[in-house]
């Protein structure tokens, strides 16, 4: 009898544990089921916002919320019909993948404009996995232009593309404010202006390591958030490996047409998950095509084969790169190999180290490399090229080519640790001689905040260039205080930057 109720008594105690096994595997299983639909790529919360622009006009547009609430993206349909009256008027062509966008041309209404979302539409949406948020080709005017937005398809079959407004206002150089939760304002005869004092206030930067945006060619500082701390700067570092290069071929070392043979080492990185050019072992190819290489499609083999082309091994190149960095200044970086990508130590439990810099030093350094050797925008300012020796296609990994024709330059970078770094350089005018700016931005959780950041800081270094003004019209007439506070902190760095400044400022005033 006693043996009979251990028994069950086990049995009882097994199918308890089973019972418990199974809920906790049927409450993942469930946990699995949910939560994948908030984090899938498809996920969007639909909605409308009330917008008025300054020509009297008012109208709901509907709104997309992507993955999160307040990440809002907006019917461009609904915003052509809204200003098709203003100066700030677009013609609209939308197909799955594509957007043509004419400037002061007459939207022509396919239907649906400005009206709610339709019974069971937002449903749809939700679960339409078509819906993503995607890089997208933009007409604008004939040239070409690319923009992260979400194009939808309407019940009627015409397509919709929601986009920031902010990308808009850039579009259309107009101001948009919020005065009010689900409100939107658009000025249409204010051009677009950014203060990244305001932004950084709103805790716009949170997301970011670091940046800063200035003037290359004089020092002068227009802005800067955690400028001082080093962060990893993941490919990035190609721009010390290049400038190294570009030394040697100074000095006579190298030459651009000069044949360099891929070693072992180099194939072997080409071949890893890490690789991007298809480089061989006992192949050949140019120092050119090594830098276009390195700085266009990011190719960490064409970093290495320029390291070992220029110090003979990696190991003495990294130590020269450190030495270089040490005769500019640059009092925050470290070096640990000539692209980028993360190193382990050998010991038996083995570090993760990265090149790290902080954003003044990058600055420091885009702007020796530009000042010295300014014929290297020839090469990062082209969009696609195509590598002679190996009949292999590369393009730019930098996203502000495409959106802004001031751009030439220069470094993208990305690791787990960095995040998304880019290095952008523009070039502007002052009517006497042209000054290469320089954003830095460092750290960003994915490519599409890196060029969003990066796109408003370099509008924001063009717009304090073209109009000396560092904040908005209104920031500086709402507080004069607010205004001295902001820009003391962005006065020019030394006084060749002082006086230039003052030269700048006389000959607008002057024209």
């Amino acid at each position: 009898m006693k043996t009979m109720r251990a028994q069950e008594n086990i049995n009882q105690t097994n199918g308890k544990k089973t019972g418990i096994i199974w809920a906790f595997l049927l409450s993942i299983i469930l946990l699995c089921a949910i939560f994948p639909l908030r984090a899938a790529a498809a996920f969007t919360i639909p909605g409308v916002c009330q917008v008025q622009t300054d020509a009297g006009g008012a109208d709901m547009v509907k709104t997309l919320d992507y993955g999160y609430e307040d990440n809002t993206y907006f019917s461009l349909r609904d915003l052509a019909m809204l200003l098709n009256d203003t100066e700030k008027s677009f013609s609209l062509e939308i197909t799955k993948n594509t957007v043509s966008l004419h400037l002061g041309g007459v939207y022509v209404p396919v239907g649906g404009e400005n009206d709610l979302w339709e019974d069971g539409e937002s449903g749809e949406t939700n679960k339409n996995s078509d819906i993503a948020l995607r890089r997208n080709e933009f007409q604008i005017n004939e040239e070409t232009a690319s923009y992260y937005t979400i194009i939808t398809e309407l019940p009627s079959g015409n397509y919709d593309c929601f986009m920031m407004a902010a990308d808009l206002a850039m579009i259309l150089d107009m101001e948009i404010t919020v005065p009010a939760a689900d409100g939107l304002e658009i000025h249409t005869n204010e051009p677009f202006r950014i203060s990244p004092a305001a932004l950084e206030e709103a805790g716009y930067f949170y997301g970011v390591n670091s940046v800063l945006a200035g003037d290359a060619t004089t020092g002068e500082i227009y802005y800067e958030y955690q400028s001082d701390a080093p962060y990893p700067i993941a490919s990035t570092s190609k721009l010390m490996t290049c400038l190294l290069a570009m030394d040697a071929i100074a000095d006579g070392q190298l030459t651009l047409d000069q044949q360099i043979t891929i070693s072992e080492a180099a194939q072997a990185l080409a071949d890893s998950g890490d690789g991007v050019v298809p480089l061989k072992a006992g192949e050949q190819i140019t120092v050119q095509e090594l830098l276009v290489g390195a700085l266009l499609p990011s190719s960490n083999e064409c970093a290495l084969c320029l390291a070992e082309a220029v110090a003979g091994s990696e190991e003495a190149f990294v130590q020269a790169m450190n030495q270089k960095a040490l005769e500019l200044g640059l009092s925050q970086a470290a070096f640990y190999n000539c692209n980028g990508l993360p190193v382990y130590t050998e010991e038996a439990i083995p570090a993760k180290r990265q090149n790290s810099m902080s954003a003044g030093d990058m600055f420091r350094l885009a702007s020796y490399f530009l000042k010295v050797y300014p014929q290297i925008t020839d090469i990062t300012s082209m969009k696609e090229a195509t590598l002679e020796s190996l009949d292999f296609e590369v393009k730019n990994t930098n996203p502000l080519l495409h959106n802004l024709s001031q751009v030439t330059g220069l470094k993208t970078g990305t690791t787990n640790r960095a995040g998304a770094c880019l290095v952008t350089s523009l070039t502007a005018d002052d009517g006497v001689m042209e000054h290469d700016l320089v954003v830095v931005v460092l750290g960003t959780e994915d490519s599409i905040e890196r060029g969003r950041v990066s796109g408003l800081l370099a509008r924001y270094a063009l717009q304090v260039f073209e109009t000396g003004i560092e904040g908005t019209v209104s920031e500086m007439e709402n507080t004069a205080s607010g205004m001295e506070e902001h820009t003391m902190g962005n006065l020019p760095v030394n006084a060749e930057a002082a006086v230039e400044r003052i030269l700048r400022t006389a000959r607008r005033k002057v024209m």
